[in-house]
């Protein structure tokens, strides 16, 4: 959506003069300078909205709770927030400053600072062609409820028709109603991960088909955010949380499973896998290695403060997320406070109500001993009944579960839709929270998918020419190669598999993607030495602390957290996932075989082979370069050097750095389209030692990589479309560098 809006940032106010006399303003003068400013200050609050609209996304509704149940509660939530704080904000504000400093996309902007390092932005759109085939699964899901939210019974507060179940083996009495609706109504889920993969579920297949037939209008018809929408994805999801939350607490075990959420215990800190979840879902939840970052910041106008930003999307996400995860927490305390002998005195004394009332036979009237058995014969009675009975108790019986769960009872993704669904339940006028919900969250999936969209076509626009002359070709192409793509997770086995991108495939590559960045503009490029060109071109110092949190404690932790995907995935017991057992009715820990895992490996080597590939093409085609023109490398050693920048002064006004801004941004683009060695000789001494370029191993291998200029004038120019730009015409470059050696000498 955001991408349509690009031709707007083309206009700019343009502040007056403080020299001249406000008394000659003129009244006309005086109110256009007011609208400008409003419209200025509406632009960036739109502009924190949408950032903050991203942040309370899939990651905070969906992903975060499942998570949080997983590994404990509070050791999760207390492992988050302080990965959050080291971690997620400076990485996060890492990416807004590099997209609103050099103005390009997410690939250009590592061709532009680490010419042989070009290919960390491919690999993010491959990552980003990754999230969304299962981020449209997710969607598909939602519509599946929003769908059943319509009839006047919701079809989740009870076991299924009949005829829709076996009632032999009396498996939606095992489980609370919600846990089966899932995984038998809306799933129709097998075994394990190798069964049904090749057999397609049909309103599964018809959701994911809509959904990215949605997602095609609106890349086409360029669909505008407004203030409106903003405010709605943003404030309403909270709002509706909250009833949800105050609706819970009235439930009985509430305030337990709260104490429950909230407890930590010092020894599961031991738990690499607590820290591979954690800090995963912090570059998940942020979005930090998609490169949505970095293209928005990138677009977008107005001079924010983006350490406030940054500090606010991770705020907004940690509180976003702990609403969710205590409603679903109450939720779960619910239905293990009602489960067992509770659940099954609940089944008598409405059978007796019905009896009493003439809906059921005195036939059905259970022993009087009932209540003193175990819960398992309740079930045992009812099998011996006759069948007509069956299917009558079955109908009528509440939604709970007969047999004691001695496990938690729901640890896979499927987590949020079921709770949910028993929240909305209990609300007067069900079907109305239910519709609201889970409209909601459509809502929030498609706005996710939408950035995440983006983050593959933006830049795709500017780097393949045939895609800006015909960018709805390239809509085509996402959509239906998206819907193809997506069509696994439809199966039978589709969650298992959407378990296994999301558990495992998906973190890593995110892990190792942002580790790259981080090396790349903190060490090769060099922290000091980002800090004196960013004041140079904004007018504004970074703070210290923050380019020592990138040198010395961002980078160890994600190179800490490669290392533990990397050992949880190739370990001797394999990570498990969590399977559907129809037989008895609840979840169970299947393994990943190694055939399985084996397609981790694959799809993460596919999702990297640009990172390696993209210098290796470049020095291929550099050798050929060098051998039919061997004058070139004379020309360019007369490439005049630039004077070495004094360190900015901390008590400097912005003033200087805003009138100059045009021509040292054209001063910077030349000189990063020249020679690296040019780059390092032009800095001063202290800036040379903070950087790898300064190191004689990579002196060869940088100058080699970089006779070729592989950057572009950085551009103002925010419309995809209207920046014709490319990267690979090396005539154009030649000749911009001819001239500049002849006005040279």
């Amino acid at each position: 959506m955001e991408s349509t809006e690009l031709s707007e940032e083309k206009t700019s106010t343009q502040p007056r003069n403080s020299s001249f006399p406000s008394w000659k303003l003129t009244a006309r003068e005086i109110l256009a300078t007011k609208t400008q400013n409003y419209f200025a200050r509406t632009k960036r609050t739109k502009h924190i909205l949408m950032q903050v609209a991203f942040s309370i996304g899939l990651g905070s509704i969906w992903r975060f709770p499942y998570l949080c149940h997983r590994n404990g509660g509070g050791n999760f939530i207390l492992m988050y927030f302080f990965m959050l704080l080291l971690f997620g904000i400076p990485l996060l504000y890492m990416e807004m400053i590099m997209g609103h400093w050099l103005r390009v996309d997410n690939i250009r902007v590592w061709k532009q600072l680490v010419p042989w390092l070009g290919g960390v932005g491919y690999a993010s759109v491959l990552v980003c062609i990754l999230i969304s085939l299962y981020h449209s699964v997710i969607i598909t899901w939602s519509i599946s409820y929003l769908g059943n939210s319509f009839d006047n019974s919701l079809p989740w507060n009870q076991c299924p028709p009949v005829k829709t179940i076996n009632v032999t083996d009396l498996s939606c009495l095992r489980t609370v109603s919600h846990q089966y609706f899932w995984y038998r109504s809306t799933l129709s889920a097998s075994g394990h991960i190798e069964e049904g993969v090749e057999a397609l579920v049909l309103q599964l297949t018809l959701g994911i088909f809509a959904a990215w037939c949605i997602l095609f209008l609106i890349m086409i018809t360029g669909l505008k955010t407004s203030m409106l929408i903003l405010v709605f994805t943003v404030f309403l999801p909270c709002i509706l949380l909250l009833c949800f939350l105050i609706q819970s607490l009235f439930l009985e075990g509430a305030i337990a499973s709260l104490r429950h959420m909230v407890t930590t215990e010092l020894s599961a800190w031991a738990s690499l896998d607590l820290w591979r979840q954690a800090g995963s879902h912090v570059l998940y939840s942020l979005g930090l290695g998609m490169g949505t970052t970095i293209n928005f910041s990138s677009y977008k106008a107005g001079e924010d403060n983006y350490i406030q930003v940054a500090s606010l999307m991770a705020l907004v996400n940690l509180g976003t997320s702990l609403l969710v995860t205590s409603i679903i927490f109450i939720v779960l305390g619910f239905w293990a406070t009602t489960s067992g002998p509770t659940c099954v005195e609940k089944s008598v004394s409405k059978l007796m109500k019905l009896i009493k009332r003439g809906v059921l036979p005195q036939d059905a009237k259970p022993p009087e001993d009932i209540l003193l058995l175990p819960p398992l014969d309740y079930l045992e009675w009812i099998s011996r009944l006759p069948q007509h009975l069956q299917n009558q108790i079955i109908r009528f019986s509440p939604s709970c579960s007969i047999k004691t769960q001695k496990g938690k009872f729901m640890e896979g993704p499927g987590l949020a839709f079921a709770a949910f669904s028993q929240a909305a339940s209990l609300c007067p006028g069900a079907s109305f929270w239910a519709i609201l919900f889970f409209l909601i969250l459509v809502i929030t999936g498609l706005n996710t998918l939408i950035r995440i969209l983006e983050g593959i076509t933006y830049p795709l626009q500017n780097s393949i020419s045939i895609f800006r002359r015909y960018p709805k070709l390239l809509s085509v192409f996402v959509c239906l190669g998206g819907f193809l793509g997506s069509l696994i997770f439809t199966s039978h086995a589709g969650s298992y598999i959407m378990s296994l991108f999301d558990d495992c495939l998906v973190p890593l590559t995110l892990i190792i993607i942002v580790a790259f960045q981080n090396v790349a503009l903190a060490w090769i490029y060099g922290a000091r030495r980002v800090r004196e060109e960013i004041f140079g071109d904004l007018g504004r110092l970074l703070w210290s602390f923050l380019t020592v949190l990138w040198c010395y404690v961002t980078l160890p932790g994600l190179l800490a957290l490669t290392t533990i995907s990397l050992l949880q995935l190739y370990q001797t017991e394999p990570p498990y996932y969590i399977a559907w057992n129809s037989s008895m009715s609840q979840e169970v820990k299947q393994p990943y075989l190694q055939g399985t895992l084996s397609w981790v490996t694959f799809l993460s080597v596919l999702a990297f082979l640009p990172i390696p590939i993209y210098p290796l093409q470049h020095w291929w085609y550099l050798q050929d370069h060098i051998a039919s023109d061997p004058f070139e490398k004379l020309q360019s050693k007369k490439m005049p050097l630039v004077p070495p920048k004094p360190w900015p002064k901390h008590g400097m006004k912005s003033q200087e750095g805003n009138k100059d801004s045009s021509s040292k941004r054209s001063s910077l683009s030349l000189t990063r389209g020249l020679n690296l060695n040019s780059w390092r000789f032009s800095l001063p001494l202290s800036s040379q030692s903070s950087s790898w370029f300064g190191l004689p191993v990579m002196n060869s291998l940088t100058s080699t990589l970089s006779t070729r200029s592989f950057s572009l004038p950085v551009s103002r120019q925010v419309s995809p479309a209207l920046t014709p730009i490319d990267n690979s015409d090396q005539h154009v470059k030649t000749k911009d560098e001819n001239q500049h050696g002849n006005s040279a000498q």
